[in-house]
């Protein structure tokens, strides 16, 4: 089983084959994170029965395949399904013919029903043939597993998670399968024979994020550099359509998201609900709501409350590291990765994106920090002064009356504090405690790339966190 980390969810699939009861569990993620990859590893490719749904294909052609599959699990109907209550129905008869396939170290009957939202497809009975088979049959079958699994997030969280119909309380496990982080990435370049240093790991994060399906398609036998021309920037790439692909495979009217996470992606810190609709263009009402949702269900954006606006409403933020690549090089500002290199603007990007790289890795700098099980809050501040304000991207407000003030610094060499930047560091501070009214004691806390050597200017550093620490895979 070549499975990389992702015990806790390897656990949860256990758990299901283990209990003496009936098993639904549903597994859902942003597109490419590594869903049915994991369920297919797991047992080996063998079910008692499993299908998927097919993208943009209408209600006929997703029978069609349904019945493909149910004829070579040992359906002997040669005709298509005429609606989805026939299509359950001679599902029901495969699962229960003597001679089905068992998990082998359970007996469990194990069925795979891979990309479910695209199944349901307009003026479908889908949902409700598949409310029918699990409450009439399926719920009562004691050596069932029924794993339904898709990438359209938001469709899956409304229709089986949140739903107040046939599927209420009905779901008995999920998974959330969350893109990997730096370590788990370190293990896929390792296993693919991918040479790569620690400053690129860094930058390849920046730039792929998490997402297995996106590191495995790195070839080893070029640079990293080369392979992002190859991948995004070469116009026969296979990820050069990629972001658009996005939206359009999770949503089925993706123009709202579109301009709504554009917007958001324009602003580090992250916009309020207000700003958004007046610079998106989307109306503040139903849609706007509709699409803020989906996106943060999706795990492209995040929600989060600063210190200032406890009663004011939320900040939004892009936290996807490839969509934020994609929105600050979609322009065309420029046509080859590796002639952008050590350019001054790609030092300006490459420090935002460290910034975004250190929020996905939370859990590991607070280990670092020694808080693991200290409750916080993180957010970013920025000062109401026009002139001599202050910013600050990231703030660990920490339940134990500390706030940690996070510098992030990506550098070629080790970083070291100058005298203007321990001034810098001073008057952050000053700035947020006297504004805030904070009684909490400030860190200034650093966090660097590439190491942090002390000077005669450190006094100001009460914690650093070193770039290794960013690579421990379970905090």
């Amino acid at each position: 089983m070549n499975i990389i980390g992702r015990e806790r969810e390897k656990d949860i699939i256990s758990k299901c084959l283990e209990s003496g009861r009936p098993e639904f569990l549903v597994v859902y993620g942003r597109r490419r994170v590594g869903k049915t990859f994991l369920v297919r590893e797991f047992f080996h490719g063998r079910f008692s029965f499993y299908t998927t749904g097919i993208p943009d294909a209408k209600t006929r052609n997703q029978l069609k395949a349904f019945h493909e599959s149910l004829n070579s699990y040992g359906d002997d109907v040669k005709t298509i399904p005429k609606d989805w209550f026939e299509a359950f129905r001679r599902l029901r008869k495969v699962l229960e013919s003597g001679d089905v396939y068992r998990d082998m170290s359970s007996g469990k009957k194990v069925v795979f029903l891979d990309e479910l939202p695209w199944m349901d497809t307009a003026r479908s009975d889908f949902k409700s043939a598949f409310d029918f088979f699990w409450n009439s049959w399926g719920s009562a079958q004691e050596d069932l597993l029924l794993i339904a699994c898709g990438s359209a997030t938001s469709w899956i969280i409304s229709n089986i998670l949140n739903d107040k119909g046939g599927f209420h309380n009905r779901i008995t496990r999920q998974i959330h399968i969350n893109p990997f982080n730096l370590g788990e990435c370190k293990r896929i370049y390792a296993d693919n024979g991918f040479s790569i240093s620690r400053d690129q790991m860094i930058e390849s994060y920046m730039i792929f994020g998490g997402i297995p399906y996106y590191l495995n398609l790195l070839d080893n036998r070029l640079s990293l550099a080369q392979n992002v021309d190859s991948l995004i920037f070469d116009e026969r790439g296979d990820l050069h359509d990629e972001y658009d692909q996005l939206f359009k495979s999770l949503y089925k009217k993706p123009d709202n998201h579109v301009r709504v996470i554009e917007t958001i992606g324009g602003q580090r810190r992250g916009l309020q609900r207000s700003e958004i609709a007046e610079r998106s263009g989307v109306s503040d009402g139903e849609g706007l709501t509709k699409a803020i949702r989906e996106l943060e269900q999706c795990g492209f954006i995040r929600q989060y409350k600063n210190i200032t606006t406890s009663q004011k409403g939320c900040f939004y933020q892009v936290t996807d590291p490839f969509v934020l690549f994609c929105l600050y090089f979609r322009s065309g500002r420029i046509k080859s990765w590796q002639s952008f290199l050590k350019s001054p603007d790609y030092y300006t990007w490459r420090g935002y994106a460290f910034e975004t790289v250190c929020l996905a890795h939370i859990p590991q700098i607070k280990a670092a920090l020694g808080i693991s099980g200290v409750e916080s809050a993180e957010y970013s501040w920025k000062s109401k002064k026009k002139k001599g304000g202050a910013q600050i991207d990231l703030l660990i407000d920490r339940r134990d009356d500390v706030i940690n003030l996070c510098e992030m610094k990506c550098t070629d060499k080790v970083f070291e504090v100058t005298a203007d930047y321990r001034e810098n560091l001073v008057n952050k501070a000053a700035s947020f405690t006297e504004e805030v009214h904070t009684t909490k004691s400030v860190h200034i806390t650093l966090i660097t790339s590439n190491g942090y050597k002390r000077n005669e200017y450190s006094d100001v550093i009460q914690n650093d966190v070193a770039p290794d620490s960013l690579f421990t895979e379970r905090p």
